[in-house]
């Protein structure tokens, strides 16, 4: 996919906000050769998902030896609506805390006490993470109204042909 298509997908307004959410899925390529798909938090900085994780996670290893993965962020609702997007993981590890991290969970409800207990914890149990940084090379929006599954319009192309 070129990268202006991309843009396209991406700055439509159901993708503006289904990458506002605050949860994504990550699949990606375990050492061991079987697929591996982990919820994991995420931000957009308008060209790039950052995920961030503790510097011993699992993942990790995986993502060094095979750096491309799929990401699938959607909702919980019917129709629902989903953004797929695939690229590959530059991982960059940073001492103490990112601020995307602090950023990517400021999204759920705390009170002004919570947050400071829970970023106090942060910082005590984390020395440092890594971000793991991904740019879009594909990406798909269906929202079922204007654009479905790949496999379902070609579904729809025969039917048409059927009919026609």
């Amino acid at each position: 996919m070129h990268a202006e298509e991309i843009a396209g997908i991406l700055n439509r307004p159901l993708s503006r906000e289904l990458l506002a959410r605050d949860l994504t899925r990550l699949a990606y390529t375990a050492v061991d050769g079987t697929p591996r798909c982990v919820p994991i938090a995420f931000t957009w900085n308008g060209s790039r998902i950052v995920l961030c994780t503790t510097t011993n996670a699992p993942k990790l290893p995986a993502l060094r030896a095979n750096p491309d993965v799929a990401l699938t962020i959607d909702t919980e609702v019917h129709p629902p609506r989903i953004l797929l997007l695939r690229g590959r993981a530059e991982l960059d590890e940073v001492d103490g805390i990112p601020e995307e991290y602090l950023q990517m969970n400021g999204t759920y409800t705390m009170t002004a006490e919570q947050r400071t207990e829970w970023e106090a914890e942060v910082r005590s149990l984390y020395r440092g993470m890594v971000r793991i940084v991904i740019t879009p090379t594909w990406a798909k929006l269906i929202d079922f109204e204007t654009t479905l599954p790949s496999a379902i319009e070609e579904l729809n192309r025969e039917r048409a042909a059927r009919n026609a």
